[in-house]
């Protein structure tokens, strides 16, 4: 089976770097699944899992907060503000993000930022979803 290097990559440093299958992102204008040799693409991510399909048929996947993917032949990158590959995913901190988020949006003070505390839910149930193989 052919294979493409993958590399997911935050500000704090590299999260993934390894030889994959396939690649199944979510991008703003929707689903897409990358194999070997695909053409060259750059994308902006969602909030979303990103799956990696490996060769032996096991899957491992990422929590990614949005981003961008640059697609070339020979190697997938993947840049994001956070990524945590599910094993590595503090599931009780997740849950305290999402409880805080779902404070500040139900808060009527004009002090709160709506759009930030949605994002910061956003982020928090994915990381929930992703660590209960929920995707």
């Amino acid at each position: 089976m052919k294979t493409v290097q993958v590399n997911i990559v935050t500000p704090d440093g590299p999260v993934y770097d390894s030889e994959i299958a396939m690649v199944i992102a979510k991008t703003v204008s929707g689903d897409i699944g990358i194999l070997p040799g695909h053409i060259p693409l750059v994308a902006p991510l969602q909030i979303s899992a990103v799956k990696l399909k490996l060769a032996d048929g096991s899957q491992k996947v990422v929590a990614v907060s949005g981003g961008f993917i640059e697609v070339r032949p020979d190697k997938i990158s993947i840049l994001a503000p956070s990524a945590e590959v599910a094993e590595n995913i503090d599931l009780a901190r997740a849950q305290a993000a999402k409880k805080r988020a779902e404070e500040r949006l139900q808060s009527k003070s004009d002090e709160i930022d709506f759009k930030r505390a949605e994002l910061a839910l956003k982020r928090a149930i994915n990381r929930i979803n992703v660590y209960e193989g929920r995707f």
